[in-house]
């Protein structure tokens, strides 16, 4: 017996994989992937920058030079 790993790049494409393997009769199971613990420590840095006012604000023009 196999074991196959996919990769859908959008949620049409695993509703169609599901109902795929459901038609079939092929058991699966759905594995939830947690978001990677550095990116989630970045982002929260950044809520508690903006919190705190340690923000930077640029205008259209100055993105535009």
């Amino acid at each position: 017996m196999e074991t196959l790993i996919v990769h859908p790049e959008s949620r049409e494409k695993i509703t169609a994989l599901k109902a795929f393997l459901k038609a079939l009769k092929i058991k699966f199971e759905v594995k939830e992937v947690p978001y990677n613990p550095d990116f989630l420590e970045k982002i929260q840095k950044g809520d508690e920058d903006i919190k705190a006012g340690r923000t930077t604000k640029v205008t259209l023009d100055q993105i535009w030079k």
